[in-house]
């Protein structure tokens, strides 16, 4: 048997209703979310960054806006002053990788500072990076460190602190100029400065030492040095001296021999026997100092004794001449 389909006016109305009532609550939720979603309130504290088809543009009166839904979207900033500590947490426990610092004097000091800050371009502070607080406490450390590192341990302790953070301060500014990522450094100050802890103050004892040690062994061959190098520089002066005077006795001795030997060689050309006579009796008289000359007469008799010999040589030689 076939089925039979009995037609109920009545409930086909009903079902009628029903949907009619289903399409008016769609589209009643449809105009809430749009009428919701195209509304957006800033606070007195806050800016807006508004983006329409990803072109952002900063908005900066507080109070209600109006934006196009699913066209526009809106990422709000706190523009208030905020701030971040850098050396200790916020249990207020030190942290020695930030803190821990060393002074221009090889010191070690542990020094915390607290940094405010505000968003000074929202537009910037979104889009120019990730994280530009994050970037800010980067270069905040960066700029600490080289500080801190150009003064001495007394300065950090006691009596510079203004000095260093005016200094840090004017710094940072620069770097921000430079990077541009919509962050204004309002201020930074020093929170704490005290020496590090007994551990790291025995290891700064130690390389201390080593450091004094070194300058020490420098000094003393120094002082070494300058000991024995002008004895050595005058030792060398006298060494070049005696060395000059020696050449110069041995250059004038050898002079005058060649003078000498040229004047007898002149006398020797002139006379030949006379010279070859007086050659031979100062000869015999440098060997033989004590030698008598004894002139013999024609029978073989003594008739004389000369002495001394260059008497005898000079009688001699100018009697031959004659």
């Amino acid at each position: 048997m076939g089925a039979t389909y009995t037609y109920d006016p009545q409930k086909n109305d009903q079902m009628k209703t029903f949907g009619r009532i289903a399409k008016i609550a769609v589209a009643v939720i449809v105009v809430l979310i749009l009428l919701f979603g195209s509304f957006y309130t800033i606070g007195e504290q806050e800016q807006a960054v508004l983006t329409t088809f990803g072109v952002a543009k900063s908005v900066t009166e507080s109070g209600l806006h109006f934006k196009i839904p699913f066209v526009q979207e809106v990422e709000k900033v706190n523009t208030t002053i905020q701030g971040f500590s850098i050396g200790y947490d916020a249990n207020d426990v030190s942290i020695e990788d930030e803190s821990l610092m060393i002074t221009s004097d090889y010191n070690f000091v542990n020094v915390d500072f607290y940094l405010e800050y505000r968003i000074s371009d929202p537009v910037k502070a979104v889009y120019s990076s990730d994280d530009p607080v994050a970037i800010l406490k980067t270069i905040a450390q960066s700029c600490i460190r080289t500080t801190i590192g150009s003064y001495d341990v007394d300065n950090v302790l006691t009596s510079g602190k203004n000095e260093i953070q005016a200094e840090i301060r004017q710094m940072i500014m620069d770097k921000l100029t430079i990077y541009d990522i919509g962050v204004q450094l309002v201020n930074i100050t020093i929170q704490d400065a005290e020496p590090p802890t007994t551990a790291v103050m025995e290891a700064f004892k130690a390389v201390e030492s080593a450091k004094q040690g070194k300058e020490t062994s420098i000094n003393n061959a120094n002082k070494y040095r300058n000991e024995k190098l002008p004895a050595a520089e005058a030792e060398v002066d006298r060494i070049l001296q005696d060395a000059e005077a020696t050449k110069a006795e041995r250059t004038n001795e050898a002079t005058g021999q060649v003078a000498r030997f040229n004047a007898m060689y002149e006398e020797y050309v002139k006379y030949p026997t006379v010279t070859k006579l007086r050659m031979f009796y100062e000869t015999m008289e440098d060997v033989l100092p004590n030698m008598k000359i004894v002139v013999n007469g024609a029978d073989g008799n003594a008739i004389e004794m000369m002495l001394p010999l260059d008497d005898f040589n000079q009688t001699t030689i100018s009697g031959m001449t004659n």
